[in-house]
C-alpha cells in the first residue's frame, strides 16, 4: 500500500521548493566535478543552468510519453506512469550533463516494462525505434548498460503507485454509494485528460496517488457543471474533519496550478539547449565523469565492436519518426 511504501517515505516531497533544491544540488555537484576536471570554468557558458536542465527534462519526458503512446504491443498506462516517475526521480539527483536523457528515457521505459510485468522481449522493445538493425543493436546495448545505473540511482525503489487504480476505485464508489450522480462514467474522458496532463508535472512527486485520482474526478465534475461537494462531505465522511478537508482542497488547487503553469520549452529553446547538451557529451570535452558509462559501454569489448558500431551512431534523429 502507498502509505507504507518507499514512494511515500523517500519520493514524496513537501513542496516544489524541495524539488527545486534537489535539482539545483544535482547541477552544483556536476559543475564541481566538471571544474575539477580542469576542462571548464565554474561559469562556463557550455554548462547548463538548473532551469535549462529542467527544460531539457520536460522535452525528453514528453518524448518518452510519445514513444510509449505508439509502442507495439500497446503499453498499459501503469507502465507509462512508472516510466515517467523513474525519469523524474533519476533527474532529481543527477544532471543531464552527466547522463544523457535520450538513453535514460528509454532505459526508464525498458525497466518499467519489467517491473510492471508487461512482457516484451528486448528485441520487441528496440523494434519500436523504427531504426535499422544496427541502430537497434546500439540502442539496446546502451539501455542494458544503463539499466543497473538507473536501478541504483532509484535506490532500488522500483514499485510505483500510480493514480489509475484508485481512479477506477473512485468510479466504482461513485456508482455504488453516490446516487446523486446517475452515470459516473461521464466523468471518465475529462478525468483521463486531467491524469495525462498532471503526469507531466511534478504532482507524482508531491501528492499521493489517491489525491491525484480524486482531483481528476472532482475536476472532471466541475468542468461538467456537477457539484460533488456532498461526495466529499458525506460519502468520504470529511464533513467533520475540516483540517483534512482543507488539506485535500489545498492539494487539489496546487495540482490545478501545476497543470496551468506547465509549459513545454519552445522548439527554438530546445534546439539551443540540445546544442549545449551535445557539447557537454562530446568526445572532445567528455565532461561526464565516466566517459565509457556516458557512451553506454562498460568494458573493452567495445573495441572489438567499434568498427560495426561506428557505421551508424544512434542519436535523437533515430526517434524522430516515432510520433
Amino acid at each position: 500500500m502507498y502509505h507504507s511504501s518507499t514512494q511515500k517515505r523517500h519520493w514524496t516531497f513537501s513542496s516544489e521548493e524541495d524539488l527545486a533544491h534537489c535539482r539545483a544540488e544535482a547541477n552544483r555537484k556536476f559543475r564541481s566535478k566538471a571544474v575539477a576536471s580542469g576542462k571548464v570554468q565554474q561559469n562556463d557558458p557550455i554548462l547548463l543552468e538548473p532551469h535549462e536542465e529542467l527544460a531539457i527534462c520536460k522535452y525528453y519526458e514528453k518524448r518518452l510519453v510519445d514513444f510509449c503512446a505508439v509502442f507495439k504491443p500497446a503499453m498499459p498506462r501503469s507502465v507509462v506512469g512508472t516510466a515517467c516517475v523513474y525519469f523524474k526521480r533519476f533527474y532529481l539527483n543527477n544532471s543531464v550533463m552527466e547522463y544523457h536523457p535520450r538513453i535514460i528515457m528509454l532505459t526508464c521505459a525498458f525497466l518499467a516494462c519489467k517491473v510492471d510485468e508487461f512482457n516484451v522481449s528486448s528485441a520487441q522493445f528496440v523494434g519500436n525505434l523504427r531504426e535499422s538493425p544496427l541502430g537497434q543493436e546500439k540502442a539496446l546495448e546502451q539501455i542494458l548498460e544503463y539499466e543497473l545505473l538507473l536501478i541504483q540511482q532509484l535506490n532500488f525503489h522500483l514499485i510505483v503507485h500510480n493514480p489509475y487504480r484508485p481512479f477506477e476505485g473512485f468510479l466504482i464508489d461513485l456508482k455504488t454509494r453516490y446516487p446523486v450522480l446517475d452515470n459516473p462514467e461521464v466523468l471518465r474522458k475529462t478525468a483521463d485528460d486531467f491524469l495525462n496532463r498532471v503526469a507531466l508535472t511534478d504532482a507524482y512527486l508531491l501528492f499521493s496517488p489517491s489525491q491525484i485520482a480524486l482531483t481528476a474526478i472532482l475536476s472532471s465534475g466541475s468542468r461538467a457543471g456537477i457539484n460533488m461537494e456532498s461526495y466529499l462531505s458525506e460519502s468520504l465522511m470529511l464533513k467533520e474533519d475540516r483540517i483534512c478537508l482543507a488539506k485535500l482542497l489545498d492539494g487539489m488547487k496546487c495540482m490545478k496550478n501545476l497543470i496551468k503553469k506547465y509549459e513545454l520549452p519552445r522548439p527554438e529553446e530546445v534546439a539551443a539547449l540540445k546544442q549545449k547538451l551535445e557539447k557537454c557529451h562530446s568526445s572532445e570535452l567528455s565532461l561526464s565523469v565516466n566517459p565509457k558509462k556516458r557512451k553506454g559501454y562498460e568494458d573493452d569489448e567495445y573495441v572489438a565492436k567499434k568498427s560495426k558500431m561506428d557505421e551508424e551512431e544512434w542519436t535523437d534523429d533515430d526517434l524522430m519518426d516515432l510520433v
